[in-house]
């Protein structure tokens, strides 16, 4: 199965829309096992998961499972691993639009890091951006009402570390195909899960233990059709990720990705009964507007 190579913005946009659609449901749903196993079961249960399906995407055309550079592949998931952990281990402690207001900090840290480390040009545009990211970030997370602790920060850590992987992404992966990056961050993420376990086997953390600190549970039947929905579900929404990028031009494509901060909120709301103060609500929609204005503003 073949994509054309001319732009098609209004299927680009769908596309992109229905995978944050489900991204935005799913992720809700990690809610319903926080409190059984933890984190490290989690993200080593849904590779292994993946396995098959990953197997599946060659077969679609999709491009191959082999990386040309094995080393920046793997520098690249690394970071992103580190990202995806950090997020998913935040939603054992806090609302999914707090986490997902966090990552999505990225494209504030991808114009920061090509700013002071890359020596690029930063624009006014994109210097407002920034300032723009940086209050909404400070209104959803309310430091000064709980204080900042590491717990907080979590998301914000995932949203600097995923930048550091889109920009190797970009300079370091090129040319790569799409299923070997997804490929590459799937194995990785099952050998960092499983390596937390053997880690929580050897140095128990004691009795009043949670979603990162919880050791190997078993069985787990219960929460099995939970973490099988966020396999098959995080898959479809990769793949119509890649399909989006596809069919338009990245800097128009990338604006939709922030329709997520709208459908996992309203998930969020609609099936768990979360709210968000006002304050933090105008927070997350600076955050999203931020990151669209570094999308489309070359300067």
């Amino acid at each position: 199965m073949a994509f054309s190579d001319s732009n098609r913005p209004f299927a680009s946009a769908v596309s992109m829309l229905s995978a944050m659609f489900i991204i935005g449901l799913i992720d809700n749903f990690i809610a319903k096992f926080t409190g059984r196993i933890s984190v490290w079961q989690f993200i080593m249960m849904r590779s292994v998961l993946m396995v098959p399906l990953l197997l599946a995407l060659p077969l679609l055309g999709l491009g191959t499972l082999w990386p040309k550079r094995w080393g920046a592949v793997t520098a690249r998931s690394g970071a992103l691993t580190g990202a995806m952990v950090l997020y998913f281990g935040a939603l054992g402690f806090m609302p999914l639009a707090e986490a997902l207001a966090g990552l999505f900090t990225s494209p504030i840290f991808v114009v920061l890091i090509n700013g002071l480390v890359m020596k690029q040009r930063i624009g006014p545009w994109r210097i407002l951006a920034v300032v723009i990211g940086f209050v909404g970030v400070l209104l959803v997370l309310q430091p000064g009402v709980q204080g900042v602790s590491m717990l907080s920060i979590m998301p914000v850590g995932a949203g600097f570390l995923y930048a550091v992987s889109s920009i190797a992404t970009r300079s370091w992966c090129a040319g790569e195909s799409t299923v070997a990056l997804l490929a590459s961050n799937m194995m990785m993420l099952g050998i960092v899960g499983a390596v937390g376990l053997v880690i929580l086997y050897i140095i128990p953390v004691g009795p009043e233990v949670d979603f990162l600190t919880r050791p190997f549970v078993w069985p787990v039947w219960d929460v099995a059709p939970w973490i099988v929905l966020q396999a098959v579900g995080s898959l479809a929404g990769v793949f119509l990720i890649i399909r989006a990028y596809q069919l338009d031009v990245p800097t128009n494509v990338a604006v939709f990705e922030y329709s997520v901060m709208i459908f996992g909120p309203a998930f969020a709301w609609m099936l768990f009964g979360q709210t968000l103060e006002l304050m933090q609500i105008l927070g997350i929609f600076m955050i999203a507007a931020a990151g669209a204005t570094i999308a489309l503003r070359s300067a």
